[in-house]
């Protein structure tokens, strides 16, 4: 390995000690020579320049407070000039044979994998049915020592890929069940007659697997049936079904090694401080499922990230590629503050994409940004997981970010059920452009979802758009249980499938100056009434061509303000509000300051919602807001890079 080190006359522009690393080089090696040299000069900037090429990765690197820099003198992992250097956790599958139905096989020594990668594309593993899931046709629980076993029973192509399973085959066959906002994955521990057995935890009885549950079966091999489907047999031979235009020559076959990239490891009383990477690529880290399985968890909330920071300070993230993964991607947990994720590029994630704080109190972490960045195609392993994910956690900002084709919630804040304590406080959820989620696999999900007391957070200015559920619950703004305190307004939201705007219970929550558009089944939802103030709903304009304008378990009872707002619908039934009209709703003492007339929007069909002409609006004292301002800052370059659209959506 050679390493070179540049030291620079300190007190010049760009001062540094500059430690070169190369493909090959032995990253924690480059490490360590930092850490001798900050010994030497402990306010002098390090950087580790990374030059082009592939560095390859078997463990994570980690840093410890020994590697903190200074304000001036911070520590900076850095792609060379003009360079793109990629950081992978992945080793290259070779000596393929190619069999006369196409078909690629692969002798493969070394570790197990779940996940793999050809031509920068995630693979699928083999699995059935091809697309969506299988329904479970009922399902039988008893409980046993340590916890419980499931007996499911099914039907049709579902028990015909089951039923003949046994020994080896039967022992690799994971099953990923959708259950409302959950996922479980876990081993088939025998077959019987109309269905399969599986043991792991009781289920909860707020949502157990039923006869809406989905059903997904991997690593079957006779599931091994499409293109760009790949198996790992017992014994360890790796077959891959081709692509149109696929041949080995010419193509990279990926499969993971490492699990995380980088790990920050502070303490409470030593923090890792000011510590910059730059300009990285981040790619192939794998997870593989124990033996237990996972066990349902909302927001796959237990799951680590590839970069996992804890009791740190100062860390900046910029200009980055975080992408085909297994985990989360960035999740600072305990003791982080004073921490940014600029300007870069999350994508191919196993889990969720950012995540600022844990899900116990007192963890001390707050005040941290994400800005300007990219979050696209996730929960490839566990499609529960979020985009964005904020625990007790307060003064943090999200501010211009792209947050899409999530098959879960886009940001999630808060984390009590309830109003007991809560630290996620004053959070700013800010420029979003929080689009395609769901896309019909799992339920209960907010463009936005909130949970608990947040006084002083504030969402705001956010575009949010196709929000498509399995069942109920595809919502635009999501007032989950027990938010409190929260600021909604100057939000754009259109295309839901059960309303823009919803409130489970909470507590003096203010909902105004959005726009609401063409929800699927009713346009906004309240479910339960309580004693105290639940919000307040006004100066909102919202536009609709079928159902009813609020509907939900309150029935229209409870404490809140709803007036001063615009109403249009082409219903013919017209404005109506948990099954009264408009007459009867004013009569109850709710909107009697709202008008209904068409807001003169440019195409709200295409989703152009400028307004031809401001006039109607300000009859309810509207403010326009520019919506086409939510989503990434910068070139046209990263404004494209935002648009593109994953396969399979």
């Amino acid at each position: 390995m050679r390493i070179w080190i540049f030291f620079l006359l300190a007190g010049l522009a760009g001062a540094a000690v500059r430690i070169e690393v190369k493909p090959g080089d032995e990253v924690a090696a480059a490490l360590g020579k930092a850490r001798e040299v900050r010994k030497q000069q402990p306010e002098e900037t390090i950087e580790l320049v990374f030059a082009d090429g592939v560095h390859r990765l078997t463990a994570p690197l980690v840093l410890t407070p020994e590697d903190s820099g200074t304000a001036k003198g911070p520590l900076r992992l850095v792609a060379a000039e003009g360079a793109k250097p990629v950081i992978s956790g992945g080793r290259v599958i070779g000596g393929w044979q190619v069999d006369d139905a196409g078909v690629w096989h692969a002798k493969v020594d070394g570790p197990a994998f779940e996940q793999l990668w050809v031509n920068g594309r995630r693979a699928v593993r083999s699995r059935e049915p091809d697309t969506g899931f299988f329904r479970m046709k009922a399902v039988k629980e008893e409980k046993v020592d340590g916890g419980a076993r499931q007996s499911v029973t099914l039907e049709g192509e579902a028990l015909k890929r089951v039923r003949d399973l046994k020994g080896e085959a039967l022992a690799k066959v994971q099953i990923l069940a959708y259950h409302k906002w959950d996922n479980t994955r876990r081993f088939i521990e025998s077959v019987h007659e109309t269905g399969f057995g599986t043991r792991g935890d009781a289920m909860k009885s707020w949502n157990p697997w039923d006869t809406k549950s989905g059903l997904v079966l991997e690593n079957l091999e006779m599931g091994f049936d499409e293109p760009g489907e790949w198996f790992l047999a017992p014994g360890g031979v790796l077959h891959y079904r081709p692509l149109p235009g696929e041949v080995p020559a010419s193509s990279e076959v990926v499969a993971p090694v490492a699990t995380q990239f980088l790990k920050i490891e502070g303490r409470p009383d030593a923090k890792v401080k000011h510590v910059e990477i730059r300009g990285l690529a981040f790619r192939h880290a794998g997870w593989i499922c124990p033996p237990g399985g996972f066990e349902p968890s909302q927001a796959a909330a237990p799951i680590e990230a590839v970069v996992q920071v804890d009791h740190a300070e100062g860390i900046v993230i910029a200009d980055c590629e975080i992408g085909h993964t297994g985990l989360y991607g960035v999740w600072f947990r305990d003791g982080c503050r004073g921490c940014r994720v600029e300007k870069s590029l999350l994508h191919d994630l196993g889990a969720g994409g950012v995540r600022f704080g844990a899900m116990a109190m007192k963890r001390d972490t707050g005040g941290n940004v994400m800005e300007d960045c990219i979050f696209r195609d996730g929960g490839k392993v566990f499609p529960c997981a979020v985009g964005v994910w904020i625990g007790h956690s307060g003064d943090n900002t999200v501010l211009h970010n792209s947050i899409s084709h999530f098959p879960y919630t886009g940001v999630s804040v808060g984390w009590r059920w309830g109003y007991e304590e809560s630290e996620a406080k004053r959070n700013r959820i800010e420029a979003n452009h929080i689009h395609h989620i769901g896309n019909g696999l799992l339920s209960d999900m907010g463009g936005i979802y909130t949970l608990g007391p947040s006084e002083g957070t504030v969402l705001r200015g956010n575009r949010i758009h196709d929000i498509v559920s399995y069942d109920y619950g595809g919502w635009g703004l999501y007032n989950d249980e027990g938010s409190t305190g929260i600021l909604l307004e100057s939000n754009l939201v259109y295309r839901t499938t059960t309303g823009g705007y919803h409130q489970h219970y909470g507590k003096e929550n203010i909902i105004r100056n959005n726009i609401f558009a063409f929800a699927r089944d009713h346009q906004l939802q309240f479910t339960r009434p309580e004693d105290h103030l639940s919000f307040r709903f006004t100066v909102n304009i919202v536009l609709w061509d079928k159902g009813r304008l609020w509907s939900g378990g309150g029935q229209g009872n409870g404490k809140f303000e709803i007036d001063r707002n615009l109403y249009w619908t082409a219903d013919p039934g017209g404005v109506n509000s948990f099954g009264r009209p408009l007459a009867k709703w004013r009569e109850a003492g709710h909107d009697l300051n709202s008008v209904v007339a068409d807001p003169g929007f440019v195409d709200p069909a295409k989703g152009d919602f400028r307004f031809k002409d401001p006039a109607v609006a300000a009859k309810i004292g509207f403010t326009p807001f520019d919506f086409a301002a939510a989503g990434v800052r910068g070139d046209a370059g990263w404004k494209a890079k935002a648009a593109e659209v994953p396969a399979g959506w």
